[in-house]
């Protein structure tokens, strides 16, 4: 019995001391899961990495993080972290610990972040009492639980808010930072999460919310839906990415994991592929600003899902006009075209801001007649659609740029585009091999690739210029064209999805440019 009661008080103790923990713990915020539960959940993008020295020491160097970030954004943080990350007062509380620089909609022409961390440390005052105790500057309470720091050398306000777990957020806006104090972390879970094994083997990781990414281009993008991207942005996914350390590159791997209980999008439907080595990158044209391409193991299977999921919303439409190209052709489209498509498709863009699309088929010879029975031929190569929306059809939502295309057929590929001088521009490209594949740095950028995937989007920033100049936001291109470093100190950048058990593995790559070169063909 006295053994028993022994046991019942040592058992009693050691719950206690349990509880005990995980309330500090909880108090100080220390869990990452918790203080990215305190970020917003419209954050179409976050940043995490830890504040140690370490990390600072190994971009100190290049401009991999000042052309990301730009160079008056990163000069900002440099003074935030003098002033309060390496206070002598305050580091204690700040060192070791993760900090989170998220993306949110905001309203203007101005794209400010939100900066969220947690702090410990034995203390009896607020995070914000302290800074305040430790910093000249003066912190003025402006209402709502919102701190105005004026820190020296910075030539604007910036805002801070903290919650009573000790969990600090501050950003540059107002309104966002009004936003995250009024935040209810409890009603919105954040589901973009990373395993502790996984974290701390990180440098950094990104995650990303594909269903946010929309409103982010809004802010940016003068049309409210542009091209880029878009098959990206409809996807019910959100990703967890590690970075992987380079000189020159930023790298970055990890999953997308597909929302199932959303409707599906274009791209669930590769997911469900197996991942090929890709082959018509060697094809793109040299003036690439940017592309997508799509790669199926087994097309049939694809296009039976695909027809599928339209059976959803556009049967009826899709039957109609294969039907009618039945009766006044004679050509069974939809049979004849399936039974050719191979296995890779593209959408390029180019920086005279041509759109052609790439797709590779089985048998151009046995194609021809089929195309030119659905087309009015302009010459004996080039034809144009005479049905709205054909290709839309057939490939899906990536091909709603071409309504009524011109085309022709270069070996084994189907080559569109929405005019016939386009289709002329690439023919010669192909003739010439005047090809991205054929430049230096691009070999080197792809390099740093997967050689398969499912689904690739690449961009080329000094190409793309021209193309930013018209859909950009004036400020944000003006900003982008600056001549501090910037996304312009970049060659390019790569977003991979490669299917793994109905999800996909994710590659993102971005390299600094270096002087661009063409080699010969004999390279």
């Amino acid at each position: 019995m006295k053994h028993l009661i022994i046991t019942i008080i040592l058992l009693a103790a050691a719950i206690g001391i349990t509880v005990v923990y995980f309330e500090n713990l909880e108090s100080s915020g220390g869990r990452p899961e918790e203080v990215m539960n305190h970020i917003p959940d419209d954050a179409s993008v976050i940043a995490e990495f830890d504040n140690e020295t370490s990390f600072y020491e190994l971009f100190s160097g290049n401009n991999l993080l000042t052309g990301l970030a730009g160079k008056s954004k990163t000069d900002e943080f440099k003074i935030l972290r003098e002033q309060l990350l390496l206070n002598p007062g305050l580091a204690q509380y700040f060192d070791d610990k993760p900090i989170y620089i998220s993306l949110h909609p905001q309203s203007g022409n101005q794209l400010d972040y939100l900066l969220t961390t947690s702090v410990d440390g034995e203390s009896k005052l607020s995070i914000i009492q302290l800074i305040s105790n430790n910093l000249k500057a003066g912190i003025e309470n402006i209402g709502n639980g919102i701190y105005e720091f004026n820190a020296a050398g910075l030539t604007r306000p910036f805002y801070l808010t903290e919650d009573k777990k000790r969990i600090i957020s501050g950003s540059f806006s107002k309104d966002l930072i009004a936003q995250a104090a009024a935040y209810d972390h409890k009603k919105h879970l954040n589901s973009l999460k990373l395993s502790d094994q996984q974290r701390s083997n990180a440098i950094a990781i990104l995650y990303i919310n594909y269903s946010q990414l929309p409103q982010l281009c809004e802010q940016l993008f003068v049309a409210k839906n542009p091209d880029m991207l878009r098959p990206f942005r409809l996807m019910p996914a959100h990703a967890a990415l590690s970075l992987n350390y380079k000189k020159d590159a930023l790298m970055f791997n990890g999953l997308t994991n597909i929302d199932k209980t959303q409707p599906i999008s274009y791209l669930n439907l590769f997911a469900e592929q197996q991942p090929i080595i890709n082959h018509l990158k060697d094809l793109m044209p040299a003036t690439t600003a940017y592309s997508t391409t799509f790669s199926v193991s087994n097309p049939k299977q694809f296009v039976g899902n695909l027809t599928a999921w339209q059976d959803k919303s556009i049967k009826n439409e899709r039957e109609s006009l294969y039907n009618k190209i039945k009766s006044e052709t004679g050509v069974n489209i939809n049979r004849e075209f399936h039974k050719l498509l191979g296995n890779e498709f593209s959408i390029i863009t180019t920086r005279f801001q041509e759109k052609l699309a790439i797709i590779e088929v089985s048998n151009g010879q046995q194609l021809r007649p089929f195309m030119t029975n659905i087309s009015n031929m302009v010459s004996d190569d080039v034809g144009q659609f005479n049905y709205n929306k054909l290709p839309f059809f057939l490939l899906g939502d990536a091909f709603s740029l071409f309504n009524k295309p011109y085309f022709i057929i270069i070996n084994n590929y189907l080559v569109l585009a929405n005019s016939a001088a386009e289709v002329r521009s690439y023919y010669e490209t192909y003739t010439n091999q005047k090809f991205l594949s054929r430049t230096q740095n691009y070999n080197e950028f792809d390099g740093l690739l997967s050689e398969r995937s499912n689904v690739a989007f690449f961009i080329n920033f000094k190409n793309a210029k021209q193309v930013f100049k018209r859909d950009l936001k004036p400020e944000f291109y003006n900003a982008y064209q600056s001549s501090e470093p910037g996304f312009k100190d970049y060659y390019g950048a790569s977003y991979q999805l490669i299917s793994s058990d109905h999800h996909y593995y994710t590659n993102f790559c971005m390299k600094l440019a270096a002087t661009d070169s063409i080699t010969t063909a004999q390279n």
